[in-house]
């Protein structure tokens, strides 16, 4: 039906125009902080903020990155369309993170945006992202290889919990990798930064 085809592309546009909302340049604004793309890793994440702002900014800013996430994947979800449609809203919501309409096309680095989404596809999985980024960070105090190890097991988890969704996570996991590859660069030389 071409209604629900132009339903399900609506669904999908707006997961991207969701990701864009640059949830760390937001708060920091609001919150009387310099741009987080000036200073710090120049990264508009949580991380940075936390870097440059302070803890009350970050956490925003995460539930922010987060949230958008999960509201993208949830809304098809609530609408009962296709599990496809939420598959491509994941797609869609993490590429508008990386590469947002609103912020000139320089985004973040898309890890808690996919936290976000990985919990509204499956519960499960978007715990099993949370414990072990939190011990990866815990262990080796690096944000950016507690972010690598998270996408390189995420494949992993979400066949072991929802074989279905291996595909759109896997997808999610290789465009993670992509935006930390200088941080790959940087700790296979022993270079990045720890907290």
């Amino acid at each position: 039906m071409p209604e629900l085809e132009l339903l399900n592309a609506l669904m999908v546009a707006t997961a991207y125009l969701l990701g864009s909302v640059p949830s760390a340049i937001l708060v920091c604004h609001c919150m009387g902080i310099a741009d987080p793309r000036q200073q710090g890793s120049r990264n508009p994440g949580a991380s940075n903020v936390l870097r440059i702002g302070n803890r009350k900014a970050a956490f925003f800013t995460l539930i922010g990155d987060i949230g958008k996430g999960w509201c993208a994947v949830s809304l098809p979800q609530w609408m009962d369309l296709e599990s496809n449609v939420a598959n491509w809203c994941a797609l869609a919501v993490v590429l508008g993170h990386l590469f947002p309409l609103f912020a000139r096309f320089s985004g973040g680095k898309g890890v808690a945006t996919a936290v976000g989404v990985c919990l509204a596809l499956s519960i499960p999985l978007g715990i099993i992202q949370m414990v072990l980024w939190g011990m990866l960070i815990s262990i080796g105090r690096i944000a950016s290889l507690a972010s690598i190890g998270c996408a390189l097991i995420s494949p992993l988890a979400a066949w072991l919990v929802q074989p279905g969704l291996m595909m759109p996570v896997l997808l999610i996991s290789v465009l993670l990798l992509y935006t930390h590859r200088e941080n790959i660069k940087r700790l296979i030389k022993g270079a990045e930064s720890r907290f």
